[in-house]
């Protein structure tokens, strides 16, 4: 996909048509609370996901039931009940864009969890952006339960520099959106894998790229504790809480590493990320193959 419809699109179905098995896997646990099963889920999707987990075979109808699930669950069962009824009505148009069986439309349950987390938005800003501002949020919310020294370790992580900011200055750009470039989707991957170890205990798969691997790793030490204490203060005592939430932080942090994919590329001397169109690393003075 290119960059544009990677950060406006809110089908499901194309974003986890694009997700790799190790990927699905967290949301998969996320659904079926780790294969025990949900109240809300119907036990024969719940066995098909967990089977599919099990032999790593996602094909496009288990990756389409995983997409649909998300979504039923982002409706309370009145919620829901009331969407199907309305959707059966020839005479009634659902403008929001909700599916056939009653689901609620990606965006819509992204702009729940964001109204439930307590974070702004500006109205008609692009689905990514949205999502951004969760993940900003919870960082932002971990940032207050650090130490002076981790938060330094953070910065350093992120790629802010090396002289140490104040605690309100480092939220300022969290959650202002100011970091902008690479440091975006190392911020996706510590909460995304922060929250798989809280809610899951185990956190995201070991990435391949080294750039990313050392910014992961920060994650699981203190940092990681600070990060997972955030989501205490999320209230997920609602059964679609305790799906809806943890999944869109997944999917936000895979949309983000799509469009970091999309634009970066890792420096084959230095192993920093740089743009796919540099001539030269900004880091190491690399020339970078054809672009030199």
């Amino acid at each position: 996909m290119d960059a544009h419809l990677i950060q406006h699109t809110t089908d499901l179905n194309l974003l986890l048509h694009e997700a790799l098995p190790d990927d699905l896997d967290i949301l998969v646990d996320y659904v079926t609370d780790r294969g025990k099963g949900r109240l809300a889920l119907d036990g024969t999707i719940c066995k098909v996901l967990v089977r599919a987990k099990q032999t790593q075979s996602y094909g496009p109808n288990e990756r389409a039931a995983l997409a649909n699930e998300i979504l039923e669950f982002g409706g309370n069962t009145l919620g829901n009940a009331f969407r199907r009824v309305r959707s059966s009505l020839p005479f009634i148009s659902d403008s929001g864009g909700a599916a056939a069986s009653g689901t609620v439309p990606y965006d819509e349950i992204v702009g729940d969890v964001a109204s439930h987390l307590g974070v702004k938005v500006s109205k008609g800003s692009p689905i990514a952006i949205v999502e951004e501002g969760i993940l900003r949020k919870m960082m932002g919310d971990a940032v207050q339960k650090m130490t002076d020294a981790q938060r330094h370790e953070v910065e350093v992580a992120l790629g802010l520099g090396t002289s140490a900011v104040s605690q309100a200055a480092l939220i300022v750009l969290l959650q202002t959106g100011r970091m902008g470039g690479f440091a975006t989707y190392k911020m996706a991957a510590m909460v995304a894998n922060a929250s798989a170890r809280a809610l899951l205990g185990r956190g995201l798969p070991l990435a391949v790229n080294s750039a990313l691997s050392r910014t992961v790793g920060v994650a699981l030490g203190p940092i990681g504790w600070a990060l997972m204490a955030a989501w205490t203060l999320a209230d997920l005592s609602s059964p679609a809480y305790r799906v809806t939430v943890p999944c869109v932080v997944h999917i936000a942090y895979l949309r983000t590493r799509m469009l970091a994919e999309a634009k970066y590329i890792e420096c084959p001397a230095c192993h920093d990320m740089i743009e796919r169109t540099a001539r030269f690393c900004s880091s190491c003075g690399a020339a970078q193959g054809g672009n030199a």
